[in-house]
């Protein structure tokens, strides 16, 4: 996934698991010249959010091993990378991942969501649930939409 790839970068550079924000927004921006600094700051928010780095302060610990992502020289990140995706499509990537072909994940959640008569987000995590895939960490955006008023 190219966002691990590129939050690993920076950690591996430096040969650590910890950095101070300003050392991880100088590694993406100036030194590999892949963000501007605001980008920077913005995947940082973002990696946050996936729970690929946690804040602590000024500090930023990476929450996988970044000796075992591979960063090929030729990589550079797509900016899709710092918008904010949905649920759907958090689990969509994750069935993706897991081996599932796209179009017949998309195809068996909007199925369920008809029958279930669900939103999609609801439908998606159902879904992922039923084929062994673990997006516990989607479940409180799942559960959120299930109790929304209309």
């Amino acid at each position: 996934m190219s966002l691990r790839v590129a939050v690993a970068a920076p950690f591996k550079q430096n040969g650590t698991r910890t950095l101070r924000e300003n050392e991880f927004v100088v590694a993406l921006s100036l030194d590999r010249d892949w963000f501007s600094p605001d980008q920077a700051k913005r995947l940082i928010d973002v990696a946050t959010e996936r729970e690929l780095v946690e804040r602590d302060g000024a500090e930023l610990l990476v929450a996988f091993d970044p000796a075992e992502v591979t960063v090929p020289e030729e990589f550079t990140p797509d900016e899709d990378l710092l918008r904010e995706r949905s649920a759907f499509e958090q689990v969509l990537d994750a069935l993706v991942a897991e081996g599932l072909e796209k179009h017949e994940a998309v195809g068996a959640i909007n199925a369920l969501q008809g029958d279930l008569g669900v939103t999609i987000e609801v439908a998606a995590v159902v879904y992922a649930r039923r084929q062994g895939i673990d997006v516990a960490d989607l479940v409180p955006v799942a559960r959120s939409a299930l109790t929304e008023d209309d």
